[in-house]
């Protein structure tokens, strides 16, 4: 029990030195890899789950990228993160298990060279609005979604979601959306 609470003080004390923001009653739980520290912002009460790979780096020639997790976000198991230029979750979003979120992509340009070895492609910024929910499986690549979406499970998101939508598929498209007017949701 002691030597718990030893290891956690110390990841937290490593956490909010090396982080370029690591917020209060925030935990980083057994993490599979974390890359550019200093470029990923984690704000209060944030939690991220075990074995997620969380990468900050600036790969495609952005000088200081930046991966940012708003105030009450969790993440859930094997969550895959990776900016090369801006991915920010505001508030309250939520994922499940096995989620996948990059603003860029490996070309696949010349067929006598490993996709490993090929460049890189910037994509636009992402940003997961406020307290959306993204299911199990997700991709997002690319792409925004905004406050107060649900993505089901198993959805590759590639264009951007409108904020108050539930979104299934790959590609996903919007199924359904809450109509302000009417107060209630609407098929699409």
């Amino acid at each position: 029990m002691v030597r718990r609470v030893i290891d956690k003080c110390l990841a937290l004390f490593v956490y909010s030195v090396r982080f370029m923001e690591f917020g209060r009653h925030s935990v980083v739980r057994d993490p599979l890899k974390i890359e550019g520290m200093r470029n990923i912002s984690i704000g209060n009460d944030v939690f991220i789950n075990s074995h997620t790979w969380l990468a900050s780096l600036p790969l495609t020639g952005h000088e200081r990228p930046l991966l940012r997790f708003g105030d009450g976000t969790v993440i859930g198991n094997y969550n895959h993160i990776y900016a090369t230029r801006e991915i920010v979750f505001e508030d309250n979003v939520l994922t499940a298990d096995k989620v996948y979120i990059a603003d860029n992509q490996h070309l696949y340009e010349d067929i006598d060279t490993p996709v490993l070895h090929q460049t890189i492609r910037q994509l636009v910024p992402i940003r997961i609005g406020e307290g959306s929910w993204l299911g199990e499986n997700v991709c997002v690549i690319g792409a925004s979604i905004g406050k107060h979406c649900v993505i089901g499970a198993n959805s590759v998101v590639t264009k951007d979601i409108p904020d108050y939508c539930v979104a299934v598929g790959a590609p996903a498209r919007v199924i359904k959306r809450y109509d302000f007017e009417k107060k209630e949701w609407v098929r699409v």
